[in-house]
């Protein structure tokens, strides 16, 4: 894995979805079917959260915007880096606010390739007020909770699983395969393979926290 020193962190545009489409079986032409026949079906399995067209994922995928007008859609967020995408999209609100207090926009921004896993408004619901509030107040251990949700260098769905060390120092720990993947073992991958023009971002449903 290639490190590169950039005190980034994590954004990004991503943070939103849809769940789309991600085989019939071959008929035997050795005798010609009788116009009576009934129709084949299908046996093959639909997965819980398939692949959309452009290798987007996941179920949060459905909520970003489609129109390509849209800052927070998919295709606007190609065209920029990883911080603006994210500030385009209505589901990384509370990200993007994190990212100005830790003063990492313009080093993620330029960051030559990363991975980002973006804690959607809604993970960050998740902790308690008080401590939110904390961590938005104390801009060190801000900026060490959201440099350990980046990774220095791209990583493709296929690539996903296992140990990625982060720019925290710490490692993150991905599982799964597919259209599926958890992180740490608790935060799970919610709209994947999103793509801005520095980095590829995987919004995910809880914030994660550092081991160390």
């Amino acid at each position: 894995m290639r490190t590169t020193r950039f005190t980034a962190v994590a954004a990004a545009a991503v943070f939103a979805l849809a769940a789309a489409g991600c085989g019939s079986d071959g008929g035997d032409d050795t005798a010609a079917a009788p116009a009576s026949s009934a129709p084949m079906t299908s046996s093959a399995p639909m997965t819980s959260a398939p692949a959309m067209m452009d290798g987007q994922f996941g179920p949060g995928c459905a909520a970003v915007p489609t129109d390509a007008a849209d800052p927070g859609s998919f295709a606007a967020m190609a065209k920029v880096p990883v911080a603006t995408a994210a500030s385009g999209n209505p589901l990384l609100s509370t990200l993007v606010t994190a990212v100005k207090k830790a003063g990492l926009v313009d080093s993620l921004n330029g960051a030559p390739a990363a991975t980002v896993f973006a804690p959607t408004n809604d993970a960050f619901a998740k902790l308690p007020k008080a401590d939110l509030d904390k961590v938005l107040a104390d801009k060190a251990l801000l900026t060490k909770v959201l440099t350990y949700h980046v990774v220095p260098e791209k990583l493709g769905p296929d690539q996903l699983a296992g140990a990625h060390k982060t720019l925290q120092g710490g490692e993150v720990t991905v599982a799964g395969s597919g259209t599926e993947f958890t992180v740490d073992g608790k935060s799970m991958v919610v709209c994947g393979n999103v793509q801005t023009a520095n980095a590829t971002v995987y919004l995910v449903d809880t914030v994660l926290m550092p081991k160390s």
